[in-house]
């Protein structure tokens, strides 16, 4: 097994769900973490229960993923200690809005592209030169089911989870050569804020969603994010799709009655 302890993991979205489960992985295995987020208050707090009960350091950065300038200039900043980087998880993404296409919101398209695909580019390009200078590097994105398989409605998030696809495999073409690895996990079903956040905040049309079935959790997607990390060198796992047992395909879901 590949060995996290003193390792720099950087994960984006890193204030709750997948990313704050990824976060508390990591640091179980002796990991140092550098936790970005728009949230700070709750990142800061998060970090804090981190380093209590784990005892490894801990770096927060406010950062929105969707401006360049402030990816670029989060990076430029960091303290020396923290810019020798081994594994990115590029987690921040989020749905929003389920219509069909022509009824779309201009605004939750934009939002989708500019923080699923733009946001991990832009966090990529920061991140991997660095990687490829010191001969080590780990690239790890959250993508979905849907960069497989579309559904009904899903038409903009579907899209940018299949560029998150084509990005990592061309991603893995181009660095070929190189010590790094590049893995995607693509999860089904997943109850954590996703829902509420693509619902602008309809509890009720969220909870829906996953009404009659047990779906995955963060913490079951946060044990395949360190499966892969945790490789020997040699090994690259390029790709992991999750799906609960309810869960035959992207919209064929069993749900009990009553």
């Amino acid at each position: 097994m590949y060995s996290l302890k003193k390792k720099i993991v950087f994960v984006t979205g890193a204030s709750s769900g997948i990313g704050a489960a990824c976060a508390h992985q990591f640091a179980q295995h002796g990991a140092d973490l550098l936790l970005a987020a728009r949230r700070m208050d709750r990142l800061e707090d998060y970090a804090q229960k981190l380093r209590n009960k784990y005892q490894v350091k801990v770096h927060t950065v406010k950062l929105d993923v969707r401006k360049f300038s402030e990816v670029e200039a989060a990076l430029n900043e960091l303290p020396q200690e923290w810019k020798n980087i081994s594994v990115l998880l590029n987690n921040a993404g989020l749905a929003r809005g389920m219509e069909p296409l022509q009824q779309g919101r201009v605004d939750d398209w934009e939002e989708m592209i500019d923080t699923n695909i733009k946001g991990l580019l832009y966090v990529s390009r920061g991140v991997i030169p660095g990687m490829i200078d010191r001969g080590e590097g780990h690239i790890i994105n959250i993508g979905s089911a849907a960069g497989h398989w579309v559904y009904p409605k899903g038409n903009v998030y579907c899209a940018t989870k299949h560029a998150v696809a084509a990005l990592t495999e061309g991603l893995r073409m181009d660095l070929l050569g190189t010590p790094l690895r590049v893995s995607t996990i693509d999860p089904g079903l997943v109850e954590t804020e996703f829902s509420i956040v693509r619902f602008h905040g309809d509890v009720q049309r969220a909870d829906a969603t996953y009404a009659g079935m047990t779906p995955l959790n963060a913490d079951d997607i946060a044990d395949a994010v360190l499966y892969c990390a945790t490789r020997s060198p040699h090994v690259n796992i390029q790709e992991i799709i999750l799906m609960p047992t309810a869960q035959a395909s992207i919209s064929l879901v069993h749900r009990k009655q009553g």
